[in-house]
């Protein structure tokens, strides 16, 4: 067992840092995990909703290959991105049996740590980025969306052991990991932030005060964060640019038909939704989204009513679009069982919580579950956490019954 825990281990740390050793890497993790697993009684996990659900998923996903009207290598090419899925069920087996779940999460947090002077590095000598000339600011690997996930959810996790440790008096302990969490910010603050990235953040670090601290301290909190948030914007050219983009997106999209990032965003979701009605079961099948938007595109591309996509950019809109109000309720049950397995107390909880929160908000601007790095954040950060809430009641279970024995 200990050899797949290093593997899970190893796959965390190169999320941050390469596509292709993630993949691989939960390749050899899954082969290796087979070759030791109780087949009888992870059959029998299957049955569990939060297994059952996203086997569902997929399913409906490979069943809709036969309804579509796309040619047969987009269909496989739509059904390829939700595969991931299926590594769930596994990973919450394992890790409900292991011990070493936390050197997964552990792992992830230290490679993102590693990344963030790599940003910087980036950002004063832009020649060692491993990207094209085109390459965003102050990235070296992957893209700034990836990179901004991936500090926002170290960011937000990284709150409940400093406030934990803040209270059992552990100062210098608390102040390392702050400067951790402040080092994640000040990145996304000066060098590079998506906007996806600025509407999430706020509302997971409320989720967190809501449940963690008291009211008085919440408001000494918010307003601090509200004087720090401003101080940020006035001192950061960056995050000017980027909160005015805004603004300036949609103003462009609604007056000079532009295809920029908000007005593509409105205009796929507006026709999403007609799709959507067009075939409000079912769908239209795996595949589809690229021919449907193909035939409703009026106009030159250069313009936003031309655009031809083959993603909605929400979650919700990709899988109705595709396989209708049955895809959808899947999807929405998935995430509700996955959120409820983690209403409870413990960092494991607190990870796995702050993943699907994640996950929910920003698939409201990308289909993120479906997105290969944010969709194995999803898949990892579930798995292992999940695994480790279910070995922790299951021990507490035990103890009870001990006791009353």
């Amino acid at each position: 067992m200990l050899n797949v825990d290093l593997i899970a281990v190893a796959v965390a740390v190169l999320l941050p840092w390469s596509t292709s050793g993630v993949g691989i890497g939960m390749t050899i993790w899954f082969f290796a995990h087979v070759a030791v697993i109780e087949w009888r009684p992870f059959l029998r996990s299957l049955l569990r909703p939060i297994c059952a659900l996203p086997i569902a998923l997929v399913a409906l996903a490979a069943i809709g290959t036969l309804w579509s009207d796309a040619p047969w290598n987009a269909r496989t090419y739509a059904l390829s991105p939700a595969t991931k899925l299926l590594f769930l069920p596994f990973l919450l087996y394992h890790f409900e049996r292991s011990t070493r779940g936390m050197w997964v999460f552990v792992g992830f947090l230290v490679s993102c740590a590693l990344l963030v002077p790599v940003s910087w590095l980036v950002l004063l000598e832009p020649s060692f980025t491993l990207k094209e000339d085109d390459a965003e600011r102050g990235i070296f690997v992957k893209n700034y969306i990836d990179q901004s996930q991936e500090f926002v959810l170290c960011t937000v996790v990284l709150a409940f052991p400093i406030i934990t440790l803040l209270r059992d008096g552990k100062i210098r302990q608390a102040l390392l990991l702050t400067a951790v969490a402040a080092s994640f910010i000040l990145n996304m603050a000066f060098v590079i932030v998506s906007r996806t990235a600025l509407v999430t953040l706020p509302i997971m670090l409320a989720v967190f005060a809501m449940a963690h601290l008291r009211w008085r301290t919440n408001m000494l909190l918010f307003i601090a964060a509200v004087v720090l948030g401003a101080l940020a914007w006035t001192l950061s050219p960056q995050l000017q640019a980027t909160t005015d983009k805004f603004s300036r997106d949609y103003r462009i999209y609604k007056e000079f038909n532009q295809p920029t990032s908000i007005g593509l965003r409105l205009e796929f979701w507006e026709k999403s939704l007609r799709f959507f009605a067009e075939a409000p079961v079912i769908g239209h099948g795996t595949g589809s989204t690229r021919r449907l938007f193909e035939a409703a595109a009026t106009g030159p591309a250069a313009l936003a009513q031309g655009a031809v996509i083959g993603n909605p950019h929400n979650q919700t809109l990709n899988v109705a679009v595709q396989w209708g109000a049955v895809g959808v309720v899947i999807l929405y049950a998935m995430w509700f069982f996955h959120f409820s397995l983690f209403r409870g107390e413990g960092l494991a909880a607190w990870i796995g919580l702050m993943v699907v929160l994640q996950n929910v908000f920003s698939s409201l601007f990308n289909s993120h579950l479906f997105d290969f790095h944010e969709g194995w954040m999803y898949v990892l950060g579930v798995g292992v956490a999940g695994g480790m809430v279910l070995r922790a009641r299951s021990e507490a279970a035990e103890s009870s019954g001990t006791a009353r024995a």
